[in-house]
């Protein structure tokens, strides 16, 4: 009797490659996100997807914040079609990031969430610079 790991068989290679090509043009991790910054190699906008009041109480080091009811053609009018989008929101729990990522998608951005947000930025030891950090653990919504 095959495992609960093994009952569905895995996918051939050149389709699991595949599979993991596809996902890594949608998504980037906190770690390569903190990576890059410390190495000096931002060829991105890091973009906080949350309310201005979460934004400024705690964000990633380096984001800007462009709620995500923000987006517009009007807003984005600054930059450049090529420029690559990576956003975040609070963290698994929200699909602010996903609204926020089809807006960027649908006025032709290119974009990609960094998967885990505020929560996972923290959960990898990460520290967040703002106004008043600890208040983020007190149920600060997300508003987005």
């Amino acid at each position: 009797m095959p495992s609960l790991v093994s009952e569905y068989p895995a996918a051939n290679p050149s389709d699991a490659s595949l599979h993991f090509r596809r996902r890594l043009a949608f998504e980037t991790d906190c770690s390569d996100v903190q990576r890059s910054q410390l190495s000096g190699e931002v060829d991105y906008v890091l973009v906080d997807v949350r309310s201005s009041e979460a934004f400024a109480l705690g964000h990633v080091p380096g984001a800007i914040n462009i709620p995500s009811r923000m987006i517009s053609a009007q807003r984005m009018a600054e930059y450049a079609r090529q420029t690559l989008f990576v956003v975040y929101c609070a963290g698994p729990h929200c699909n602010g990031v996903h609204r926020a990522a089809v807006r960027l998608a649908e006025l032709g951005y290119p974009v990609k969430e960094m998967i885990g947000g505020v929560t996972g930025w923290l959960d990898e030891g990460f520290s967040l610079v703002g106004e008043n950090v600890s208040a983020l653990g007190n149920g600060v919504s997300c508003a987005c």
